[in-house]
């Protein structure tokens, strides 16, 4: 059995995911593209308490801290987690050598009637940069390539260093596929 989180113990609150959504919609109306990297910063800066969090329900449930669990049981951990704070499911696999995904058909920062033409979970970008960099040789970015508010069956983040990313997202830009511009990686 999955031990439930005490939110006030681990310095967190719960959200609805309706107020989450007006906050972007405001957000987003007010400062327009602007306002995705406000979010982005938003999540980065609660990373530190998410993954705090983590630790302490790892601890709570008698296993080994995130840093000393093997890939797959930390994977594993990761998503039971974030599915009991109410984010939903989700998968990590390995693309290249040099990117990674989390891979969720249920995250729920998504809407998948909004009918949007762009990635729309910005906050969760800036949380799995901050929380996954935690475990990794070095600093993470994310970049959301598939999303759930755009109709795609599931929100897909690649997590990778910052060059490797902005080359992804460039090509993105040119009109090639995400898999074209990670196939072609060193």
């Amino acid at each position: 059995m999955i031990q439930p989180i005490d939110l006030t113990n681990h310095r967190l609150l719960a959200v609805s995911r309706a107020s989450l959504a007006a906050l972007r919609l405001a957000v987003m109306r007010e400062a327009g593209p602007a306002g995705a990297a406000c979010f982005q910063e938003a999540g980065y800066a609660g990373g530190d308490a998410v993954f705090e969090s983590f630790r302490q329900w790892l601890r709570g449930q008698g296993k080994a801290g995130p840093d000393e669990l093997d890939v797959s049981e930390f994977q594993h951990r990761a998503s039971l987690y974030f599915k009991a704070l109410g984010w939903g499911t989700m998968s990590v696999s390995v693309l290249h050598e040099m990117v990674a995904a989390v891979d969720s058909a249920d995250w729920h920062e998504a809407e998948p009637e909004g009918g949007l033409d762009q990635p729309s979970c910005h906050f969760t970008t800036g949380m799995f940069a901050d929380f996954f960099g935690r475990i990794s040789d070095a600093p993470l970015a994310v970049l959301e390539v598939e999303c759930r508010s755009m109709g795609a069956p599931r929100c897909r983040f690649l997590l990778g260093n910052s060059d490797v990313l902005q080359y992804v997202f460039t090509e993105i830009e040119k009109g090639v596929s995400y898999t074209d511009a990670i196939a072609t990686l060193g």
